[in-house]
């Protein structure tokens, strides 16, 4: 464990401990009484062997992603998080040890210069990040994914990344090196207020924003990710969220339901409501993703996931498609076409077969 004095620190130092059961522990513990407070602690995974993961994505995604994390677990605490479930899968909780116990990654730019050897003739696009934000506030002081990026530059190959940070400001020169990037910044909610229930500890908006002008200012091609659309709590964010970011040079925009992926998950996100909104809120919440889901909070299948069945859910893709055509906003899929296309028109690939 490595001692990080960083501004991380007096923000996790106030939580309380507020983990459910570990579904793959054969045992948990509980506090009797009130349960200590938790402090940041950064732990580094020297024994990672791979870094490029190849996972299913959406319709709008266009089907597989390949997808780089250099760390694992999120300062940013954002209650709805499906990754929060990986973190069990290393003995810890999904609920607060997601948000204090961090692991970084240190030779992730050594690993990826080594697949990228080996594939980079069929390497269509990376995207930063899948399964934790790529700009961490402890990635100011780590810098790997500035170092990930210096590798696909050296490759050239095209990077998409997606962010509720504005520190990719710190590498606009290297982005503007880069194949046709593209930076998406995660924006469901319009104000800190509308915010603070489901993402305690992200940046505010107004800072994503004046992040995303200074991106597109710089050339940068911007998207705004609204996501998740939590029913019957941010619908009419929608309009606000798209007009805000094209005044911010935004060209692309999509959005998705929230879905929740594991009963630990649920466990947390529910407890978070009912800490944060009045009860007929939360009740409400419940009751409308309930209809969306078929009776449940959770997906049944991978298809359902980011979708709902009711027509008040038709009415909201209804909503987000007549302001993204309002505003000019172009098909987020087309990202992920123009990405293999540069890849498919490129005479020579930077990087030989040996055979």
């Amino acid at each position: 464990m490595l001692s990080f004095p960083y501004r991380c620190d007096s923000v996790a130092s106030v939580r309380h401990i507020a983990n459910p059961p570990n579904p793959y522990e054969r045992y948990s513990a509980e506090y009797v009484g009130e349960p200590p407070p938790t402090k940041l602690e950064i732990f580094e995974e020297t024994a990672t062997k791979k870094i490029i993961t190849k996972a299913f994505a959406s319709d709008w995604e266009g089907g597989w992603r390949y997808t780089v994390n250099c760390y694992r677990g999120c300062v940013h605490g954002c209650t709805y998080c499906f990754a929060r479930q990986y973190h069990e899968y290393l003995g810890y909780g999904a609920g607060t040890d997601f948000e204090t116990k961090i692991v970084v990654k240190p030779n992730a730019p050594h690993l990826l210069r080594a697949e990228l050897k080996k594939c980079r003739d069929v390497m269509p696009h990376l995207d930063f990040s899948f399964a934790t934000d790529p700009y961490l506030p402890i990635e100011a002081e780590y810098r790997l994914t500035r170092q990930c990026l210096e590798v696909c530059a050296e490759f050239r190959v095209p990077v998409a990344i997606v962010t509720k940070s504005p520190l990719v400001t710190r590498d606009i020169d290297l982005l503007k090196s880069l194949s046709k990037p593209s930076v998406f910044f995660s924006l469901p909610f319009l104000t800190k207020e509308k915010s603070n229930p489901f993402e305690p500890y992200t940046p505010v908006p107004e800072a994503r924003f004046r992040a995303m002008r200074e991106l597109s200012d710089a050339g940068i091609t911007t998207g705004i990710g609204i996501a998740p659309v939590i029913p019957g709590y941010n619908e009419p964010d929608i309009p606000g969220l798209l007009e805000r970011a094209k005044e911010c040079g935004a060209e692309r925009a999509f959005m998705s339901m929230l879905h929740i992926d594991t009963d630990s998950i649920e466990d947390y996100f529910v407890q978070k409501m009912n800490e944060h909104l009045p009860e007929t809120r939360v009740r409400k919440i419940i009751n409308m993703m309930g209809r969306e889901r078929g009776g449940g909070l959770r997906h049944r299948t991978y298809k359902e996931r980011m979708t709902g069945k009711t027509e008040q859910w038709e009415v909201t893709k209804k909503l987000f498609e007549f302001h993204s055509k309002r505003l000019g906003f172009k098909q987020s899929e087309r990202a992920v076409v123009d990405r293999v296309e540069s890849v498919t028109n490129t005479a020579e690939p930077i990087q030989q077969t040996l055979f």
